[in-house]
């Protein structure tokens, strides 16, 4: 409830340390997201107070508005695909959604981890996937769930992330081979059954903040063996605050938009 900061991502310039901070100093160029739901403390500001322990120093190669695309989306991809599918290399890796914040990530990572990787977006967004990484972009609209077990051999994908909707675990079930694993981010619905019938894991995914991810994940950017996807740049007023809102609402954004403090 009001009065609360909105923002979920961030990249800046430590301004000042507390008493016992040992390893950021003033000037550090440094990236995180705050506490999702519950904090005042929002990223729409020129200064925010952080915990030390959730903030890490970006990637040195990525600007500050690359960097601030990163944490919220790139973190859950990272938590969703890395840490709980344990995406290994050999293995098939099905991404739902990969034009979305969450899933252009997770389609690099899931490459970069060794695997190869499936992923579906609307038909215009299929390029896209293809130079994120994915060995195979599927329509969304189409028969998906045909091509996938044709691209498996009849056998399904050793892992699956949903990202676009609540109902599609439903969907992604049969396409996910026995003892396979699927994460969604989002509560899922329908008939789950055929998890426990095919033996799967379903892992639910909600970030938390947490410096120690944001250095796992800050090698990969420094390597370029991933990127933030961003759709625009703009600079902070309220004006292109209501702009960029209006841009996520409608549901057909691509990439992540990025706004920024003029010094």
């Amino acid at each position: 409830e009001p009065p609360f900061v909105l923002g979920y991502d961030a990249a800046g310039v430590v301004a000042k340390v507390g008493p016992g901070v040992k390893d950021l100093k003033e000037g550090d160029e440094v990236y995180y997201t705050p506490e999702i739901f519950g904090n005042p403390h929002g990223t729409y500001a020129e200064y925010t107070p952080v915990p030390a322990g959730i903030v890490a120093k970006k990637p040195r190669n990525l600007s500050f508005a690359e960097a601030a695309a990163i944490p919220l989306a790139g973190g859950t991809a990272w938590e969703a695909v890395v840490r709980r599918l344990a995406a290994r290399p050999g293995e098939t890796v099905l991404v739902m959604g990969g034009a979305g914040g969450v899933g252009s990530f997770a389609v690099q990572f899931a490459k970069a981890a060794g695997a190869y990787v499936i992923a579906t977006a609307s038909a215009e967004n299929l390029p896209m996937l293809k130079e994120l990484g994915a060995d195979l972009a599927l329509d969304y609209r189409g028969p998906w769930q045909e091509e996938v077990l044709k691209a498996t051999e009849g056998q399904g994908v050793d892992a699956a992330l949903e990202t676009a909707g609540e109902n599609l675990v439903e969907r992604v079930i049969p396409v996910v081979r026995p003892f396979g694993r699927i994460a969604t981010i989002l509560p899922p619905q329908g008939n789950l059954s055929g998890l426990y019938t095919k033996n799967q894991t379903l892992y639910g995914v909600f970030l938390t903040r947490e410096r120690k991810r944001l250095l796992e994940m800050r090698p990969l950017f420094e390597r370029g063996l991933a990127k933030p996807l961003i759709a625009e740049v703009l600079s902070f007023s309220l004006e292109n605050l209501r702009k960029a809102h209006a841009r996520m609402d409608s549901g057909h954004g691509r990439g992540k938009i990025v706004l920024t403090l003029q010094a």
